[in-house]
């Protein structure tokens, strides 16, 4: 069931008093597709850093995020020293595990690879839904599924690839976030207006 905002919009998530944040993410961000490999990375990121909390968590951190890791430029990031992530281990505008910390270079050194082999990591990325997003239609939030065959197979590549913090679950977050995949349950505003 849609939750109905203070301005009027039903929603999936967001819209109460006190979740602006999230309504704003919902809103603008949420199951749009996405073709920007700095965005994808930042997402990527963002969604392996949620795991074991909540997202709400992680967006009220968000702009810590982009300052600890010039701004999701995974060529940047890719390069960090030891030193630069143990400091992160003590910054407190970011989720201080150390193993989540680390597992953001070495995927954006796997990034990069991807990035080298593919052509983008967008056009990797979209090839496990066709290029085109999977548009769902759900009527309340408990339908949607946790992992997909698409996001079980996304995970699995990525991991062989050498990627952490990706599993299936981690994945289907971070496709229903870039717009691979569509969720905004039948009642939404979003989905009734796109």
């Amino acid at each position: 069931m849609a939750i109905l905002g203070v301005d009027g919009k039903k929603r999936c998530f967001g819209g109460l008093p006190g979740k602006e944040l999230y309504a704003e993410y919902h809103d603008n961000e949420w199951g749009i597709s996405v073709h920007n490999d700095q965005y994808l990375f930042e997402m990527l990121i963002l969604e392996g850093a949620q795991a074991g909390l909540s997202w709400e968590t992680i967006l009220k951190r968000r702009e810590g995020y982009r300052r600890a890791f010039h701004h999701f430029n995974p060529a940047k990031v890719a390069l960090m020293s030891d030193s630069e992530l143990e400091t992160l281990c003590q910054n407190p505008e970011i989720i201080r595990n150390r193993l989540k910390i680390y597992a953001t270079r070495q995927n954006a050194q796997v990034f990069l690879k991807i990035q080298e082999e593919f052509g983008s990591f967008d056009c990797y990325v979209w090839g496990f839904v066709n290029k085109k997003p999977i548009v769902n239609h759900w009527r309340r939030l408990e339908e949607i599924p946790a992992t997909t065959a698409e996001s079980n197979a996304l995970a699995k590549d990525l991991k062989k690839r050498g990627m952490t913090f990706v599993g299936s679950t981690i994945i289907y977050a971070f496709m229903q976030a870039v717009g691979l995949v569509n969720d905004h349950i039948t009642e939404c505003w979003c989905y009734i207006n796109r």
